[in-house]
């Protein structure tokens, strides 16, 4: 009986895939080139600052000044949580010593943050919202990080930024972390997405899921619709459609990474529409929206504004807002459906009158 257990055991450990995120993406790209590198070795600070992230989380409630409110306000008018302020010195502080980012540029703060010794050397940008769905840490839900990677493109000399105003197609990486019953980082480099699970007894990001796609049509919508009178009516049409046909379930937890991470894998929308009043919405381009858009499309799915794609949409400053529809290509498309025949309604309706 020992012979068969051991037998299993060793059987188990070998098939198991021990691939670690630095080691996947020289495979992804098929080389060992400076640039590929440095992509793995962005990565690789990126999961060292999701694994500092993890742990202050996994004993929020046991760590004084963890949780809570720090009383000032960031750029967003916001208040900021005590964990949005220290994810985001983490990310700063990983990056520090990297030689390869020459700035970071975070929903947390008004302008980038520069590392003047990297900037010499380092041809790359970081661009993150250290914590999404803050909201959600004091009550111990999950919650995340979303990270992309762009090149810097010229020389930046007025320390404006002005290079990252560009549409997402400028991305050369994109990912999340999200926080939850196991600790998952999810890229992608532009071949495919690929996710990974934080082995605490190995202290790696193991390879759990490769070439991940999104399912054509999901049962899911994810929205949240305390905001249903606020909203245009085209998305309320939408709504009222999914409540009177079988087959639509809805998701919503308050964190966007979460919400995003089940579409994923399971399927569906995830809408946050604009406003009325404020129609450009609350997520902002290019720490949340520019990022998840890059994933979805890798994985087989689209992400709109509802009236265009979302990857096309060019930032007019660094913290630009847009509404954002994403998930499976059908879903996305059955949404946009009832703001095209809204509008086209309204076209009718002017050229009636005229």
């Amino acid at each position: 009986m020992a012979d068969v257990e051991r037998s299993l055991v060793e059987e188990h450990s070998l098939d198991r895939d021990c691939t670690t995120l630095s080691r996947h993406v020289l495979q992804q790209l098929k080389s060992f080139s400076a640039d590929a590198q440095d992509l793995s070795a962005l990565m690789n600070r990126i999961a060292l600052a999701a694994k500092i992230i993890s742990r202050r989380l996994s004993r929020a409630d046991l760590v004084e000044g963890a949780l809570g409110f720090t009383g000032n306000v960031n750029v967003q008018g916001e208040s900021v949580k005590k964990m949005d302020a220290y994810a985001n010195d983490v990310f700063i502080s990983v990056f520090k010593q990297s030689g390869l980012v020459c700035r970071l540029a975070s929903e947390e703060m008004e302008k980038p943050y520069y590392i003047p010794e990297n900037c010499p050397i380092g041809r790359y940008s970081l661009i993150y919202d250290p914590i999404d769905g803050s909201s959600n840490v004091d009550i111990n839900l999950n919650i995340g990080s979303i990270f992309a990677i762009r090149r810097q493109q010229g020389d930046d000399i007025d320390g404006e930024a002005t290079d990252l105003l560009q549409d997402g197609h400028q991305q050369i990486a994109a990912g999340y972390v999200i926080y939850g019953p196991s600790t998952m980082l999810v890229y992608s480099i532009g071949t495919g997405v690929h996710a990974f699970t934080l082995d605490p007894s190995l202290g790696e990001f193991i390879l759990s899921q490769e070439n991940m796609q999104v399912p054509d049509h999901g049962p899911v919508y994810s929205v949240n619709e305390g905001n249903f009178w606020q909203w245009d009516e085209s998305i309320r049409d939408y709504i009222r459609y999914v409540h009177r046909h079988e087959g639509y379930t809805a998701r919503y937890s308050g964190a966007l990474v979460g919400d995003f991470h089940r579409i994923l894998c399971q399927g569906g929308v995830f809408i946050y529409p604009g406003t009325v009043k404020k129609p450009e919405g609350k997520l902002r381009l290019l720490y949340e929206t520019a990022p998840l858009a890059f994933l979805i499309e890798q994985a087989g799915g689209r992400a709109s504004t509802g009236t265009e794609n979302l990857m096309d949409v060019v930032p007019e400053k660094l913290h630009t807002r847009t509404p954002l529809i994403i998930g499976s290509k059908e879903d996305v498309a059955l949404v946009e459906s009832f703001i095209q025949e809204r509008t086209r309604e309204s076209k009718e309706a002017i050229a009636s009158r005229s």
